[in-house]
């Protein structure tokens, strides 16, 4: 089930966050995150503007989250979202990245959501994948601009008008 986020559920979002650190895939973040350091993050997101969604179980344990924050801080650039999906570990490739997405992209409307963007390492082929799925196109290429235990990479910005 997906569903907004709350501030009880930072616990659990800090925690599949941080499981994507060690495979230098999906962050630049190299340590672990607290949830002291993500609260501000967290409480920056507005239900009927910049949404934060976490998919749950039945049992009630998040297993994946996808959050729309602003681009940038200008209002020329107020209908543009960039997209962040993290999903636990475990349930990597069982389709819950797929369902946040295609809810996020059927919502956006309601906000005056014009263009979603994503920011991927061009390694994370997995999530090039996703989003090419749903029809995002390479906008840009930022070349060898973070420093990784592994050397550099390239920073790939992905596109949608929705």
């Amino acid at each position: 089930m997906i569903r907004e986020a709350t501030i009880n559920d930072l616990p659990e979002i800090v925690s599949i966050y941080n499981e994507s650190i060690p495979g230098r895939l999906s962050t630049a973040d190299l340590e672990p995150q607290t949830v002291d350091d993500k609260k501000g993050w967290f409480l920056s997101f507005a239900a009927n503007e910049r949404p934060f969604w976490v998919y749950e179980n039945e049992e009630g344990n998040i297993m994946g989250w996808l959050c729309l924050k602003s681009f940038y801080g200008r209002c020329a650039y107020r209908g543009t979202v960039e997209a962040s999906i993290y999903v636990s570990y475990q349930h990597h490739r069982s389709g819950i990245a797929k369902q946040l997405l295609e809810y996020a992209i059927s919502h956006c409307s309601q906000w005056g959501i014009d263009n979603i963007t994503a920011f991927v390492f061009s390694q994370n082929e997995s999530s090039i994948k996703l989003f090419r799925k749903f029809g995002f196109v390479q906008w840009g290429n930022l070349p060898n601009i973070a420093k990784l235990d592994n050397g550099k990479c390239n920073l790939e910005i992905w596109g949608l008008a929705v």
